[in-house]
């Protein structure tokens, strides 16, 4: 009964609604002083379980590369703000290295809508932000740059929501016999500033991203609303519950948002057991999960490269499921680790064909590439505890095979959490933190 209970839930995702489009709505943002003061912007949280702090940043709207050395040996720190500024100036206000709150420092322009500033002794990190013609701040927290850091930023100064709509209609797959409808989501970043390329996000069930009205249960994971949210506040490293504009907010802490990112809603089908499932299970068949993820390698990630702009490579590709779509996630992570780089398996069913995909981890430790970054969660109420038991061994096949907990792995068991889209929803944004990293 235990297992039956969760395949009703795992096998009844698929949604029937009359697809559409729906755009992101403004969060409002009540600005904050960058050199300390409070803020009231909202922002998306883990809604009462622990989350920790972020890993390293990985994918993010900024690049980090070694600084080159001043005269005197030391190594320089170099800013780099990219941003079509057109007839208007871009300046840095900051909190260190000869920068003050109250008066912008110019940066110089230069090809490419690059703007450059380097400073030859930076003794200690800082926190800094751009400013537009010395009048509009950069949205969201505070930035951070530390010394001997070549850091590249991808702002934007006025747009303060994303939007959604429908990428593809009727997207045809040669592979799969089918077509489904394909949902994007496109960051403010992306939006106002045409020299953004941003990492990709793809979900499966892409129903149940954005738009209640299409979702499962009416419950949407509400991934539009989430993005926002970072994109206007960040969180304390120290209580992801807490939201801050700058780390004068958080004491003892540091302020970061996670980065932004474009987001593939890839909408499910009436074959969503086949496609969804690496094997067939005995009672419940299935096993055309190789075929699916051809579909998303070979058909359409390709026409998403070609459509928007995108970082291509595996570091910034990333995909992200829940029951079954948590499960042709997991695979996906060893089956194809030179595409998928980041992983996100939120209450996958562990449980499919005898818990085949724990035996599958395992038997890839000695593969010679793998997912970056896998994060995997579950809740521990609700039907079969949402089959917590199956997933923590699932979490340890993980480490069995070398990943290390909290940079390349994380694992979190939400007390109280069911199976279902609403608590997907609650977790959604901490395992953003981690798989895409922390803006800078």
């Amino acid at each position: 009964m235990r297992k039956l209970l969760l395949v009703l839930f795992a096998l009844t995702r698929c949604v029937d609604a009359q697809p559409g489009t729906h755009d992101a709505g403004p969060d409002a943002f009540t600005g904050g002083s960058p050199d300390g003061g409070k803020s009231d912007a909202g922002t998306a949280n883990d809604a009462g379980f622990t989350d920790g702090g972020d890993a390293d940043a990985g994918a993010t709207d900024a690049k980090t590369t070694d600084g080159g050395t001043s005269d005197g040996g030391v190594a320089a720190t170099v800013l780099r703000v990219h941003y079509p500024a057109g007839a208007k100036t871009i300046s840095v206000r900051g909190s260190g290295a000869g920068l003050s709150w109250s008066q912008g420092t110019p940066l110089t322009p230069g090809a490419d809508d690059v703007w450059t500033i380097s400073f030859d002794k930076l003794a200690a990190p800082i926190e800094w932000k751009p400013i537009l013609d010395n009048q509009t701040w950069s949205r969201g927290p505070n930035y951070h740059l530390a010394p001997g850091q070549s850091l590249e930023v991808y702002p934007h100064f006025n747009t303060t929501s994303g939007t959604v709509t429908k990428l593809f209609t009727n997207f045809v797959s040669a592979y799969l016999a089918n077509n489904r409808d394909v949902w994007v989501y496109l960051p403010p970043t992306y939006l106002e500033n045409t020299r953004a390329r941003l990492p990709v996000l793809y979900m499966h069930d892409g129903q149940n991203l954005f738009d209640s009205s299409l979702a499962f249960g009416g419950n949407e994971w509400k991934v539009d609303e989430a993005f926002n949210a970072a994109a206007e506040s960040g969180t304390c490293d120290s209580d992801a519950t807490k939201s801050c504009q700058n780390d004068g907010d958080c004491p003892g802490s540091a302020c970061h948002t996670f980065a932004p990112a474009i987001v593939i809603g890839v909408g499910n089908t009436q074959a969503r057991i086949d496609e969804y499932t690496p094997t067939s299970d005995p009672s419940y068949g299935g096993g055309m999960g190789n075929d699916y993820l051809k579909m998303l390698v070979t058909e359409l990630k390709p026409a998403v490269d070609l459509a928007l702009r995108t970082q291509t490579d595996r570091e910034h590709t990333l995909m992200m499921g829940s029951s079954l779509g948590g499960l042709i996630s997991s695979y996906a992570g060893i089956h194809e680790p030179a595409v998928w780089g980041r992983i996100g398996a939120m209450s996958p069913s562990t449980w499919w064909d005898g818990t085949y995909i724990i035996g599958a981890v395992l038997d890839s430790k000695d593969a010679p590439e793998r997912a970056a970054r896998v994060y995997v969660d579950c809740g521990d109420s609700g039907t079969a505890n949402d089959d917590v038991a199956n997933t923590t061994v699932l979490a340890q096949a993980y480490r069995n095979i070398g990943y290390a907990d909290g940079t390349e792995l994380k694992f979190i068991v939400a007390p109280g959490h069911q199976h279902s889209e609403t608590y997907w929803a609650q977790r959604f944004p901490g395992a953003m933190r981690f798989l895409l990293g922390p803006r800078p």
